[in-house]
Parts: structure tokens; sequence; C-alpha cells
């Protein structure tokens, strides 16, 4: 199949997973306890191992593919990168790229909020990625497969600590379940993006390489709901969503999170320890 859009698919996966764990990692040292100031470090660096391992990858693809692909994949690599004159490496598509040239989904540039705003963030994403990872697993592309096999079981954990989280803000104090409702009025616009395949994915999908996205949205909305029910919360009703993000257009939120995260490797580009 073409490069450029397995190239895509690819970065969009990375440049997700890369953010969501730049935002879990905000909580280090400030969550609520101890522990789950742990759990959440743990979980930022599971997403953290996961965008490596997808970004090594479109590295390669990138490095790998004929001049006449490297053309259209082009508006995707740093310009930054060019004055090195080495192959691509993960750090320069994490640190050296511009807004407009990231794929991830809106939700995960979303600021870290409170907890229950996390909380939440983490079940609709990790929900989602349940679905995807497994059948990431049958994947006729080997490498992607192989990132599916160990991810996996990674997001299993994630998707069952955010899940008794939500259930035990739910069902808490009047406070916690008014900060999860106010959570899901800000985050449930952003969760329809995850389930409309953009159309690098839509080849992607044609080719064979991943299932449809869209096939994961009725048991992410199975989940969702037995969750929710536990959680004494109401499911939103069907409404318009954000989008645009698979496209490289983005929230205002994304310029601020890029300028802290990029901050040293564009200070000292090329740097190494």
């Amino acid at each position: 199949m073409p490069t450029t859009e397995l190239f895509l698919y690819t970065l969009q996966l990375a440049d997700s997973t890369l953010l969501m764990g730049q935002r879990h990692s905000e909580w280090t040292g400030h969550g609520p306890v101890l522990e789950q100031d742990i759990a959440i470090t743990n979980i930022a660096l599971d997403y953290l191992g996961q965008s490596r391992n997808l970004y090594q990858y479109a590295a390669s693809l990138y490095n790998n593919a004929p001049e006449t692909e490297k053309a259209a994949m082009d508006k995707y690599i740093p310009r930054l990168w060019k004055s090195f004159q080495r192959e691509l490496q993960e750090d320069d598509l994490a640190f050296l790229r511009e807004e407009h040239q990231f794929l991830n989904v809106l939700l995960t540039e979303l600021p870290r909020g409170d907890w229950a705003f996390t909380v939440l963030k983490e079940f609709f994403y990790s929900a989602f990625l349940m679905n995807l990872y497994q059948d990431l697993l049958h994947s006729t592309d080997n490498q992607l497969a192989a990132i599916g096999e160990k991810s996996v079981k990674e997001v299993s954990y994630h998707l069952r600590w955010s899940s008794e989280w939500v259930i035990r803000l739910g069902d808490g104090t009047e406070e916690s379940n008014t900060r999860l409702n106010n959570a899901l009025a800000d985050i449930w616009m952003f969760t329809g993006e995850l389930f409309v395949p953009a159309a690098y994915e839509q080849i992607v999908v044609q080719q064979g390489v991943i299932k449809d996205p869209q096939l994961y949205k009725e048991p992410w909305q199975e989940k969702v709901r037995t969750i929710f029910q536990q959680a004494l919360l109401d499911v939103p009703t069907p409404s318009w969503m954000q989008h645009g993000g698979k496209e490289g257009r983005h929230t205002e939120h994304m310029g601020y999170l890029l300028a802290e995260m990029q901050q040293l490797q564009r200070t000292y580009p090329n740097a190494t320890w």
C-alpha cells in the first residue's frame, strides 16, 4: 500500500498518545493522594512508551520511502530537521513539528482540568483504544500488530482504573458527582471524532491494514452506558461534535501545550545527553 497514508495514520496514533501522556504528566506531584499520583504518572509513562514505538515506526516509514512518496509526507516533517543531515528520528517528530502538523484527536489536547476531568477523559479514550489495539493485534502490518500486542495490556489497566474512578466520583458525594457532570459537559463534544476516519485513514482501512473506526462506536457506547449506570450519570443525548484534529486543525490549547513540551528541544536543537 502507499506509504504516505500509513505514515499519517501512525502519526495520528503517536500524536494522540503523546499528548495524553503529556497532559497526565502534569499531575505528577499534584495527585489527590500519593497512590493515585503514582498511578496517573505510570499511565502517562505508558502513553509515552506507546508514542515512542509509533514515532519510531513513522520515522522508519519516512526514511525508507521512495523520494516520490517523501514529497507527499514532507508537509508533516519538521523544517528544522532538514539541517541536521541525518535520518529522521522519533524526537524530531515529537518535538520539532508545528501545531498544524500534529494529527492527534482533539480530546487528547484538552487541558488537564481537575481530577474528575482527567479521569473522565482517560475513560473515554482508553475505552476507544481498547477496541483499537485489540484489532491491531490482527493487522496485516506486522509492526502495528506488535505495537498493539504490547499496548493492549497497558490500556486494559488504564480502562479498569479510569472506570473505577468514574464510578467512585459519580456515586460519591454531591460535589464529586457535580464535578464529573461538569467534566462530561465539557468533554462529550470531543468524543465523536474518535470514530470518524480521516481521508488517509479511510485508505488504510480499504487496504485491510486496520478496521474502520466507526465499528468501535457501538462497543464504546455500550461500555460508557454500563459504567455510567453504575456512576449514576446520564449519557448525553446526541449532539454536534467537534472535529478537525486528524487533519491538523486544533483547539486554542494546542499551541500552549506544544510550547511547554517542546521548549528544551527547540532551545537546544539536535542536542543529545
